[in-house]
């Protein structure tokens, strides 16, 4: 399975993205994450469907400095695009 997140409200500044990476490593899930110029944050996650949608559960909080307003999820088939989890800068 393949999901591509978009996560609004404080979510840069806050160890989003690291904690991310920590979750997908943690689930055995592939992709990208990265901090967007209008504050937002973006991923796409690769993997088993539990694994997926417990990354895409964890957006739907984040860390606990993180306020999120939402996350807008696509589900696409899974590509098997990614050989690991990166933060892209």
């Amino acid at each position: 399975m393949r999901a591509h997140v978009t996560v609004s409200g404080n979510v840069q500044g806050v160890f989003f993205r690291s904690q991310i990476r920590s979750h997908a490593e943690k689930h055995h899930v592939n992709g990208w994450v990265r901090n967007l110029p209008d504050g937002r944050v973006e991923a796409v996650f690769e993997g088993e469907q539990e694994d997926v949608t417990a990354l895409v559960q964890y957006c739907r909080t984040g860390p606990p400095a993180a306020r999120v307003e939402s996350a807008d999820v696509t589900w696409h088939p899974y590509l098997d695009e990614y050989g690991k989890f990166e933060i892209e800068y």
